[in-house]
């Protein structure tokens, strides 16, 4: 691999300067709310979509946090008496975050763009220049071992991710390193990986940036760089998981036949896992001509775990091979070449029988069980991040649904959950809806159907009543023989726990 076109890396050995420049980017309100002020909301939106006209705009002045802007987020030349005023210039420049440009400016060397921690921390997150987003403009540069920044999937999987204190976590693929800055929150020991050692020494800038701990850095792929006897609590991974017809871009392509990087990272990710621990992961999956997509990735998910897979996202081939097309910024140079690029990506996907790519989220937390839960689902709908709350209370309720038989859940009580609503649907002026809805508002924003002895049911759970009682009276409200509403209902108790809707109680 030939980074020969690719800025020259800041020292990551200066730990010194790192605090310095930190504390200068700090005292200029170098941040997403200090961002968000001068830039106004359009501008700093603009600039998720790597469009930085706007932005331009909004820093004609001369102030130090314009200055900053210019600097390292819109990668412009600034005077070197301007930048003195903000920053220790002759020690960024010795320690590589900025080079001299001509007799009296200076530029940065790599992107640093300031990230809002989950508790308010003011962090940032260093990527090559160009790369702080990918989308449909192109990422900026073809370098296969260009380091992007935050987009939308890093965002995601860090909302996602189950954030309980734990001992060890593991970042495979780290990239620029945001996963593991935000594992160095809970966890006691950060490990992170990555194929390209450029990833490597950008996560170790980012995470000195930040004012987080260092993290033990190792090159390999996927868990090559893990010892067998090492185990973890936590293991995240945004891979390179576009199925393409080769591997030219490392951040990207997995550099495997089809959909095999992704099914082989679930695979061996039990085997790493402790007792209770969890792997979350971002995937794309194959949807191939007479099979069924979820039997699929059931049959990835390791002996001796749960599993939760949720696919938010199915796009055909022809849209897939667009999209990842545009991400390169193919589309921009020779028309034949982008043809015939394009041509290759549907032989491909045309030799594997495959109609289109899914797109998700798969968690695993290693059981002791005998009876493993997987749970495949497509929910394309909005959800509310962070969802970390919300993924770890799925398998809190999975544990409750396989320690409780019918028998045990009627002498159980429970509680609707917070932000519920009863929708109720039907003709105009029918004396009885068709069917009732009930809505979350929280979390995954689910909607399930319920018949009326469900619906009135939850309306009555205040954690008070067992379900066997609520339900006796329910049956003598309704004329109901009380045996029978009994043998019927438990199954759709058992759903609306599964779902959250009803919360057990003590």
């Amino acid at each position: 691999m030939s980074n020969s076109t690719l800025s020259t890396l800041p020292a990551s050995d200066r730990p010194e300067v790192a605090a310095r420049l930190r504390d200068a980017l700090l005292g200029a309100a170098f941040t997403a709310d200090g961002l968000l002020e001068l830039l106004g909301a359009p501008a700093y939106a603009a600039l998720a979509r790597s469009e930085t006209v706007p932005a331009l705009r909004a820093t004609r002045g001369d102030t130090p946090l314009e200055t900053l802007v210019r600097l390292f987020l819109l990668q412009q030349p600034v005077p070197h008496a301007r930048v003195a005023d903000v920053l220790p210039v002759a020690a960024c420049v010795e320690s590589g975050w900025l080079v001299s440009v001509g007799t009296d400016e200076v530029a940065a060397t790599v992107d640093v763009r300031p990230y809002g921690g989950p508790d308010g921390e003011d962090w940032f997150i260093v990527s090559d220049l160009g790369c702080a987003v990918g989308g449909a403009g192109g990422i900026g540069s073809r370098e296969e071992g260009v380091v992007l920044g935050v987009g939308g999937a890093s965002t995601t999987l860090a909302g996602i991710t189950v954030r309980t204190p734990v001992s060890a976590a593991l970042d495979l693929g780290t990239g620029s390193g945001i996963q593991a800055l935000h594992a160095a929150r809970h966890a006691t020991r950060v490990t992170a990986t990555d194929l390209n050692p450029r990833a490597l020494h950008i996560t170790a800038l980012t995470l000195a940036l930040s004012g987080a701990p260092a993290a033990d850095l190792r090159e390999g792929s996927l868990f090559e760089p893990v010892r067998d006897d090492e185990t973890y609590e936590l293991i995240v991974s945004n891979p390179p998981f576009v199925i393409s017809p080769g591997a030219r871009l490392t951040y990207r392509d997995g550099g495997m036949g089809g959909d095999d990087l992704c099914r082989s990272l679930v695979q061996q990710a039990g085997d790493r896992l402790r007792e209770g621990g969890f792997a979350q992961f971002l995937a794309n999956w194959q949807h191939v001509e007479g099979e069924d997509w979820q039997d699929r990735l059931r049959s990835w998910v390791p002996r001796g775990c749960d599993a939760w897979i949720v696919q938010r996202e199915v796009q055909d081939v022809t849209q897939y091979a667009e999209l990842w097309l545009r991400d390169a910024g193919d589309h921009q140079g020779d028309t034949a070449a982008y043809e015939a690029l394009y041509d290759a990506w549907l032989d491909e996907f045309e030799a594997r029988k495959v109609k289109a790519v899914g797109f998700g989220w798969i968690t695993l937390r290693r059981t002791g069980s005998d009876t493993p839960s997987i749970t495949v689902e497509e929910w394309p709908h909005p959800v509310e991040q962070p969802l970390g709350d919300a993924v770890r209370e799925h398998f809190d309720r999975v544990d409750y649904l396989r320690a409780h038989d019918d028998a045990a859940l009627l002498a159980a009580r429970f509680r609707l959950a917070p932000e519920i609503i009863q929708e109720q649907v039907g003709l105009p002026g029918a004396e009885d809806p068709e069917h009732v809805v009930l809505r979350q508002h929280r979390g995954m924003r689910r909607a399930t159907k319920v018949d009326t002895v469900g619906a009135g049911f939850a309306g009555v759970c205040d954690g008070t009543l067992s379900a066997g009682r609520i339900l006796d009276a329910i049956a003598q409200l309704v004329g109901e023989d009380p045996v029978l509403l009994r043998d019927r209902t438990p199954a759709q108790i058992r759903l609306l726990v599964e779902q959250g809707f009803l919360e057990p109680v003590g």
